[in-house]
């Protein structure tokens, strides 16, 4: 539930009403660490699924054990994902769907996506780290690390110029497949581009695909954040929200300038300006 409080900007209520303590521990947890409204809230979505998980098997959340996790880790990934434009089916979502002939976009499918599944045994394996390390959880965490899934000895070929990536693998992590970079034929981004019906679409296109910043990260923009001059866009990233300056095309630019030449022609001609401190209008700009 959202609060509109920006200390406490989400809550998970139990089926009583009542906010559930272990959970808004977490919560003040990764807002102290620095994380964004909707990083809570999406680690919340991943909490939420498990809290009606453990209500259906009657067991509570510090009782939880390997074996809840285990077959909860099962029912994720063979469950269909409730959508409210769809009856849920019953029959299996391995395999449903298939990629975009023209952009190799995969089909979301009738279940879960690997990636949403991964996310959620991350989010419940920190969340029971940090009730274990406060003594107010299992001191078994219900999704542990398996050091075995390691296809071998850690950093053992990690070149000294390169960075050091992390080996911890969950047991209950699914493994997820290498993606190739999605794409849009040329042709067929002309034609896109060519049926955008306004100037502010062009601009905001333009600009996604020069930048390639974030959709919310462009949106949230101000004029004073356009540097022409220097074809620079200054963007607030969302895991830091630290401000950033991002290069963009020359074509970018121009479609800001004619939408801002529209807005500015209707403003002009839905407010006349006022003359004097009679309260005259004048017809001409």
């Amino acid at each position: 539930m959202e609060t509109g409080d920006r200390y406490e900007p989400y809550r998970l209520i139990d089926p009583d009403g009542v906010a559930v303590e272990a959970v808004a521990v977490y919560f003040q947890e990764l807002l102290a660490a620095g994380k964004a409204p909707s990083t809570v809230r999406s680690y919340g979505m991943d909490l939420l699924r498990w809290w009606r998980f453990l209500q259906a098997v009657d067991v509570s959340w510090d009782r939880a054990t390997r074996l809840e996790a285990r077959d909860f880790s099962c029912w994720i990934q063979e469950t269909v994902k409730p959508r409210k434009d769809r009856v849920p089916s019953t029959r299996s979502v391995r395999g449903a769907g298939a990629p975009n002939p023209v952009t190799g976009k995969p089909s979301t499918g009738l279940g879960y996506a690997p990636t949403t599944v991964a996310h959620s045994e991350t989010v419940l394996r920190r969340f029971y780290e940090v009730h274990r390390d406060a003594g107010t959880g299992p001191l078994l965490n219900p999704f542990p690390l398996d050091l075995s899934r390691r296809s071998g000895r850690a950093h053992a070929h990690h070149n000294p110029m390169d960075g050091w990536r992390p080996q911890r693998v969950g047991r209950y992590r699914p493994t997820l497949p290498r993606r190739i970079p999605r794409s849009i034929p040329e042709e067929w981004f002309n034609e896109l581009f060519a049926a955008l019906p306004s100037n502010r679409d062009r601009a905001l296109v333009a600009f996604w695909i020069s930048t390639g910043v974030r959709a919310s990260e462009l949106i949230g923009i101000r004029q004073r954040d356009v540097d022409p001059g220097q074809q620079l866009i200054s963007v607030v990233r969302k895991g830091s929200r630290a401000v950033q300056l991002v290069p963009a095309s020359a074509d970018a630019f121009v479609w800001l300038r004619l939408y801002q030449q529209d807005v500015h022609d209707r403003v002009r001609a839905a407010a006349p300006s006022r003359c004097g401190g009679h309260g005259e209008t004048r017809s001409d700009p």
